[in-house]
Protein backbone atom coordinates (compact mmCIF):
# COMPACT_ATOMS: atom_id res chain seq x y z
CA UNK A 1 0.00 0.00 0.00
CA UNK A 2 2.86 2.40 0.81
CA UNK A 3 4.37 1.87 -2.66
CA UNK A 4 1.01 2.64 -4.30
CA UNK A 5 0.67 5.82 -2.23
CA UNK A 6 4.19 6.93 -3.17
CA UNK A 7 3.53 6.26 -6.88
CA UNK A 8 0.29 8.25 -6.62
CA UNK A 9 2.11 11.16 -4.97
CA UNK A 10 4.82 11.20 -7.63
CA UNK A 11 2.16 11.17 -10.37
CA UNK A 12 0.24 13.91 -8.55
CA UNK A 13 3.36 16.02 -8.32
CA UNK A 14 3.65 15.92 -12.12
CA UNK A 15 0.23 17.54 -12.67
CA UNK A 16 0.41 21.30 -13.46
CA UNK A 17 -0.75 23.59 -10.63
CA UNK A 18 -2.39 26.59 -12.25
CA UNK A 19 0.38 26.50 -14.90
CA UNK A 20 2.94 27.87 -12.45
CA UNK A 21 6.62 27.16 -12.81
CA UNK A 22 7.20 24.60 -10.11
CA UNK A 23 9.81 22.22 -8.84
CA UNK A 24 9.11 18.76 -7.48
CA UNK A 25 11.61 17.78 -4.82
CA UNK A 26 11.82 14.46 -3.00
CA UNK A 27 13.91 14.47 0.18
CA UNK A 28 14.34 11.67 2.67
CA UNK A 29 11.78 13.27 5.02
CA UNK A 30 9.25 14.99 2.73
CA UNK A 31 8.04 15.48 -0.83
CA UNK A 32 7.30 19.04 -1.90
CA UNK A 33 5.86 20.74 -4.96
CA UNK A 34 7.42 24.20 -4.88
CA UNK A 35 6.57 27.41 -6.78
CA UNK A 36 9.56 29.62 -7.46
CA UNK A 37 7.14 32.26 -8.73
CA UNK A 38 5.31 32.38 -5.37
CA UNK A 39 8.46 31.52 -3.42
CA UNK A 40 6.25 29.15 -1.46
CA UNK A 41 5.38 25.46 -1.32
CA UNK A 42 2.22 24.40 -3.16
CA UNK A 43 2.02 20.89 -1.75
CA UNK A 44 3.82 18.88 0.94
CA UNK A 45 3.71 15.19 1.89
CA UNK A 46 5.35 13.63 4.95
CA UNK A 47 4.99 10.83 7.46
CA UNK A 48 5.38 11.49 11.17
CA UNK A 49 8.67 9.82 12.14
CA UNK A 50 9.33 10.80 15.76
CA UNK A 51 6.19 11.29 17.83
CA UNK A 52 8.05 11.76 21.11
CA UNK A 53 10.01 14.87 22.04
CA UNK A 54 13.70 14.41 21.47
CA UNK A 55 16.34 16.80 20.18
CA UNK A 56 16.21 20.53 20.94
CA UNK A 57 15.80 22.92 18.02
CA UNK A 58 17.38 25.84 19.86
CA UNK A 59 19.68 27.87 17.64
CA UNK A 60 18.43 26.38 14.37
CA UNK A 61 17.33 28.64 11.55
CA UNK A 62 15.97 28.08 8.07
CA UNK A 63 18.44 27.57 5.22
CA UNK A 64 18.14 28.31 1.53
CA UNK A 65 17.95 25.36 -0.84
CA UNK A 66 20.64 25.47 -3.50
CA UNK A 67 19.36 26.03 -7.03
CA UNK A 68 15.79 26.98 -6.09
CA UNK A 69 14.35 30.46 -5.60
CA UNK A 70 12.60 30.39 -2.22
CA UNK A 71 11.46 32.85 0.38
CA UNK A 72 14.14 34.01 2.82
CA UNK A 73 14.57 35.86 6.12
CA UNK A 74 13.53 39.20 4.61
CA UNK A 75 10.01 37.93 3.90
CA UNK A 76 9.37 37.36 7.60
CA UNK A 77 10.74 40.59 9.09
CA UNK A 78 8.52 43.13 10.86
CA UNK A 79 5.19 41.59 9.92
CA UNK A 80 2.61 39.04 11.12
CA UNK A 81 4.04 36.16 9.06
CA UNK A 82 5.75 33.29 10.86
CA UNK A 83 8.12 30.79 9.28
CA UNK A 84 5.58 28.00 9.39
CA UNK A 85 6.97 24.49 9.04
CA UNK A 86 4.74 22.41 6.79
CA UNK A 87 6.52 19.20 7.84
CA UNK A 88 6.84 20.02 11.56
CA UNK A 89 10.26 19.96 13.17
CA UNK A 90 8.84 18.18 16.22
CA UNK A 91 7.74 15.26 14.01
CA UNK A 92 11.35 14.73 12.88
CA UNK A 93 13.36 15.26 16.05
CA UNK A 94 14.67 11.68 16.24
CA UNK A 95 18.19 13.04 15.94
CA UNK A 96 19.91 16.33 15.21
CA UNK A 97 20.55 15.56 11.52
CA UNK A 98 16.93 14.70 10.79
CA UNK A 99 15.73 17.76 12.68
CA UNK A 100 18.07 20.04 10.69
CA UNK A 101 16.53 18.76 7.44
CA UNK A 102 13.21 20.38 8.37
CA UNK A 103 14.84 23.82 8.54
CA UNK A 104 14.81 24.58 4.83
CA UNK A 105 12.76 27.25 3.07
CA UNK A 106 11.32 24.44 0.92
CA UNK A 107 9.49 23.41 4.09
CA UNK A 108 8.56 26.93 5.16
CA UNK A 109 5.41 28.89 4.41
CA UNK A 110 4.24 32.40 5.25
CA UNK A 111 1.76 31.56 8.02
CA UNK A 112 -0.12 34.14 10.02
CA UNK A 113 1.22 34.04 13.58
CA UNK A 114 -2.30 33.38 14.95
CA UNK A 115 -2.47 30.22 12.84
CA UNK A 116 1.10 28.97 13.27
CA UNK A 117 1.14 29.44 17.04
CA UNK A 118 -2.47 28.34 17.56
CA UNK A 119 -4.62 25.73 15.82
CA UNK A 120 -1.91 24.67 13.33
CA UNK A 121 0.49 23.87 16.18
CA UNK A 122 -2.27 22.03 18.06
CA UNK A 123 -3.10 19.89 15.01
CA UNK A 124 0.60 19.00 14.66
CA UNK A 125 0.50 17.78 18.28
CA UNK A 126 -2.56 15.67 17.42
CA UNK A 127 -0.63 14.09 14.51
CA UNK A 128 2.24 13.16 16.83
CA UNK A 129 -0.21 11.76 19.37
CA UNK A 130 -1.70 9.54 16.65
CA UNK A 131 1.79 8.37 15.67
CA UNK A 132 2.34 7.23 19.26
CA UNK A 133 -0.46 4.68 18.76
CA UNK A 134 -0.39 3.86 15.02
CA UNK A 135 2.46 2.62 12.82
CA UNK A 136 1.87 5.05 9.99
CA UNK A 137 0.53 8.59 10.09
CA UNK A 138 0.85 10.42 6.78
CA UNK A 139 0.03 14.04 6.10
CA UNK A 140 -0.60 16.07 2.96
CA UNK A 141 -0.67 19.87 3.02
CA UNK A 142 -1.93 22.02 0.18
CA UNK A 143 -1.21 25.75 0.18
CA UNK A 144 -3.92 27.82 -1.49
CA UNK A 145 -3.42 30.98 -3.54
CA UNK A 146 -5.73 33.09 -5.67
CA UNK A 147 -5.72 36.36 -7.63
CA UNK A 148 -6.12 38.29 -4.35
CA UNK A 149 -3.14 36.66 -2.63
CA UNK A 150 -0.90 39.27 -1.05
CA UNK A 151 2.52 39.71 -2.65
CA UNK A 152 5.05 41.03 -0.16
CA UNK A 153 7.43 43.86 -1.17
CA UNK A 154 10.19 41.20 -1.00
CA UNK A 155 8.46 39.17 -3.75
CA UNK A 156 6.99 36.19 -1.85
CA UNK A 157 3.27 35.47 -2.17
CA UNK A 158 1.22 34.81 0.97
CA UNK A 159 -1.09 31.76 0.87
CA UNK A 160 -4.77 32.51 1.54
CA UNK A 161 -5.17 29.22 3.38
CA UNK A 162 -4.05 25.64 3.91
CA UNK A 163 -5.72 22.25 3.60
CA UNK A 164 -4.29 19.43 5.67
CA UNK A 165 -5.22 15.77 5.17
CA UNK A 166 -4.15 13.27 7.83
CA UNK A 167 -4.31 9.50 7.19
CA UNK A 168 -3.89 6.71 9.72
CA UNK A 169 -5.27 3.23 10.32
CA UNK A 170 -7.65 3.46 7.34
CA UNK A 171 -9.03 6.81 8.48
CA UNK A 172 -8.78 10.21 6.82
CA UNK A 173 -9.44 13.62 8.39
CA UNK A 174 -9.27 16.88 6.43
CA UNK A 175 -8.99 20.45 7.71
CA UNK A 176 -9.02 23.87 6.07
CA UNK A 177 -7.37 26.85 7.78
CA UNK A 178 -7.67 30.43 6.51
CA UNK A 179 -4.29 32.15 6.76
CA UNK A 180 -5.35 35.16 8.79
CA UNK A 181 -6.09 36.37 12.32
CA UNK A 182 -9.68 34.99 12.32
CA UNK A 183 -8.25 31.67 13.57
CA UNK A 184 -7.06 33.23 16.83
CA UNK A 185 -8.45 31.54 19.92
CA UNK A 186 -10.12 28.74 17.96
CA UNK A 187 -9.54 25.03 18.44
CA UNK A 188 -8.07 23.03 15.55
CA UNK A 189 -11.10 20.71 15.45
CA UNK A 190 -13.27 23.67 14.35
CA UNK A 191 -11.47 23.63 11.00
CA UNK A 192 -12.40 20.03 10.15
CA UNK A 193 -14.05 19.82 6.72
CA UNK A 194 -15.07 16.14 6.45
Amino acid sequence: MKKISLVFLILFLSIPYFCLTQRNIVTDIFIVKYSEEYQQPLFMYYEVKCPQNGVSRNGMDFKLYEGIITSDDEDYKNNVWDKGHLAPAASFNCDIEMLKKTFTYLNCSLQHQSLNRGPWKELEEFERNLASFYDSVSVEVECHFNVNSQILPTGATVPIGFTKKIQWDGRIECFYFPNNETVKGKNWIEFRIN
